[in-house]
């Protein structure tokens, strides 16, 4: 098999082991609640050269990987229009090069008190300054808070680290050891123009040329051809960046950002994401790969050490730095966690300032090492912080908490299903007893004139004070399946005269609440997709009476259904059994078609007494 790829010129053997590696150990490691990153780590380090070796070239995979973090931040620049980039100004170049700065002269200190040569500790310490761009974007984004404002603030900073990778590779550059060869004036002023005129170039293009770029794309119809031309402005910016010594990253960004008002902006997100996805998870797999567990091995004293040191001075820097400009605890220290790692443009840095005789082989494949491994444990520590962060206390401010309750219905739960089932009841003059457990609900309850008390109707003693014991009916309208089923079984122990009603996620949970003795169940979603269904054949041209017809027939399949499954007996078997034969009959004469009676009482009985099995 092996010959035969190989005479074909092609080697399936490590795409496939790419693509095995990650569909096995990504949704296994979020499964265990450990995230997708660690899970793309773990399968590369154990593809790479100190795993199984199927992959011997990580650094070649590292390299077309790293268009992922490229598309990722296009399709950031996407969301993030030029007004709302324009507003966060004073975070990018206030908050970004306080972190910046700071960190690093920290972290040069460090490098210098662990023996390293004041250059080199320089380079090392500049170089974990930079923090992975893919790693926090990921989190941020599995976690759903990238628009949030903790989330904007790290972008922000991001933003910042990846314009401070130019300054720093042309530092570089300078303190380099000199070759005898002067650089004149004019190489100068083009290192200086060139980046300038790279970022006017392209505000330019994407100003004027983009849109019309596209609209002609889109005049063809062929899909493909809308995809291929997003791929070109991707990494067209990003080429012409790279070309320049920007950050491809960067310049991704900025074309996503002048295209974010585009008519064409969603087709450009929708075409690139699915690539976007696939190269980033290849980066995270490729940083794995690059892990060199012998280097390790070998230096692991100063790596274990640099890694503690590092993290820990960069994290309590992150952490002084969030609440000197008045961030609350949890968030510095989760953006003290989440970024205190190096990242990838470290790399960069590190490869740069070898290729310069700044640093020797030896030493950048230690410091390698300690940005990796940083980047392994960022999202173990955040999966610690989840469970050592207590959960924000709730501000009872304008809250009035349950305390001897007397009317005769009690609601419990007051999101949207319990606000509009309580309507109906306070329209016809009943008066409630409220209760829920979100503090800032029941502030904007209030607003609107709704007096809701806090109370967690899963506990006995709030069920008292909220007068259970003398109600005549309560609404469990919680949604959350656990606690709608502890408060049922509550009732039926405790309150057994009281007419129970409860809110259904699902028909498996509408079985639990009916088991646990509620007196009627609806299914959140059950009644407003019959009514949408219905509408949606009325617009199509049905009469009222097969609307009622078909909505009535579908109720009756429901119920049936419900029905057998909860008790799974002959009853709601036999009820099944005649409504088939109702319906058969029915589409028979509709149709006009004669058809032998006892031969759709064979079919039927077929269906509904099946023959045990051999």
């Amino acid at each position: 098999m092996g010959h035969a790829a190989a005479a074909h010129g092609v080697d399936l053997i490590p795409v496939v082991a790419l693509l095995g590696a990650a569909v096995i150990a990504v949704p296994l490691f979020k499964r265990l609640g450990l995230g997708s990153v660690l899970g793309y780590l773990a399968a590369g380090l154990m593809l790479g050269p100190s795993g199984f070796g199927l992959i011997s070239d990580p650094e070649s995979v590292l390299t077309i990987a790293e268009l992922g973090v490229v598309m990722f931040l296009f399709i950031i620049g996407l969301e993030m229009e030029p007004a709302k980039l324009w507003a966060l100004r004073k975070q990018i170049f206030g908050l970004g090069v306080l972190q910046v700065a700071i960190s690093g002269a920290l972290l040069t200190g460090a490098g210098v008190l662990l023996g390293f040569a004041p250059m080199v500790a320089f380079v090392f310490g500049m170089g974990f300054v930079l923090t992975s761009t893919a790693i926090v974007m990921q989190v941020l984004g599995e976690r759903g808070e990238l628009a949030s404002p903790g989330g904007q603030r790290m972008v922000s900073i991001l933003l910042l680290e990846d314009l401070a990778i130019v300054p720093l590779l042309a530092l570089v550059a300078l303190l380099a050891p000199t070759s005898g060869e002067e650089v004149g004036v004019i190489s100068r002023l083009l290192t200086v123009a060139a980046p300038i005129g790279a970022v006017l170039l392209l505000i330019f293009v994407g100003r004027r040329i983009m849109n019309p770029f596209f609209g002609v794309m889109a005049s063809s119809k062929l899909r493909e051809v809308m995809t291929a031309a997003a791929l070109l402005v991707v990494l067209g910016a990003a080429l012409l960046f790279q070309a320049v010594g920007l950050s491809m990253a960067m310049g991704a960004f900025l074309a996503g950002v002048l295209l974010s008002t585009s008519s064409f902006r969603h087709q450009l997100e929708a075409d690139v994401e699915p690539f976007r996805g696939i190269l980033l998870g290849l980066f995270f797999l490729a940083v794995g790969m690059s892990l060199d567990v012998a280097v390790v091995m070998s230096s692991w004293q100063i790596i274990a050490l640099s890694v503690v040191a590092y993290m820990v001075i960069k994290g309590a820097a992150i952490y002084a730095i969030a609440r000197l400009l008045k961030s609350s605890h949890a968030e510095a220290l989760e953006r003290a966690v989440l970024m205190g790692q190096g990242g990838e443009f470290a790399f960069v840095l590190y490869t740069t300032a070898a290729a310069a005789g700044l640093i020797d082989g030896p030493t950048n494949a230690i410091f390698t090492a300690t940005v990796i491994i940083s980047m392994v444990l960022t999202p173990c520590l955040m999966i610690g912080l989840r469970y050592a962060l207590p959960k924000p206390e709730q501000s009872m401010e304008g809250v009035e908490t349950v305390n001897g309750l007397a009317e005769r219905i009690l609601v419990i739960g007051f999101g949207r299903f319990g606000q509009i089932a309580s309507q109906t009841l306070l329209g016809q003059g009943h008066n409630l007893s409220i209760i829920d457990n979100d503090t800032d609900m029941i502030r904007v309850a209030a607003q609107f004139g709704f007096k809701v008390y806090y109370g967690d109707g899963t506990r006995l003693d709030i069920l008292r004070a909220s007068g259970a014991a003398n109600v005549d009916l309560v609404l469990i309208c919680v949604d959350d399946k656990s606690a709608a089923n502890q408060i049922a079984a509550m009732f039926r122990d405790e309150f057994p005269l009281v007419k129970v009603m409860a809110r259904a996620y699902d028909r498996g949970h509408a079985i639990e609440l009916v088991k646990l003795g509620v007196d009627y169940q609806l299914r959140e979603l059950f009644e407003s997709a019959v009514v949408f269904g219905a509408q949606a054949i009325r617009a199509l041209g049905a009469s009222e009476a097969d609307i009622e017809t078909v909505v009535q027939g579908v109720r009756e399949r429901d119920a049936l259904r419900f029905k057998a499954q909860l008790f799974d007996n002959v009853s709601a078997v036999d009820a099944a059994h005649d409504l088939l034969l109702r319906n058969a009959a029915e589409q028979a004469r509709e149709g006009g078609i004669e058809v032998d009676a006892n031969a759709v009482e064979d079919t039927v009985n077929k269906i509904t007494h099946p023959a045990p099995p051999a």
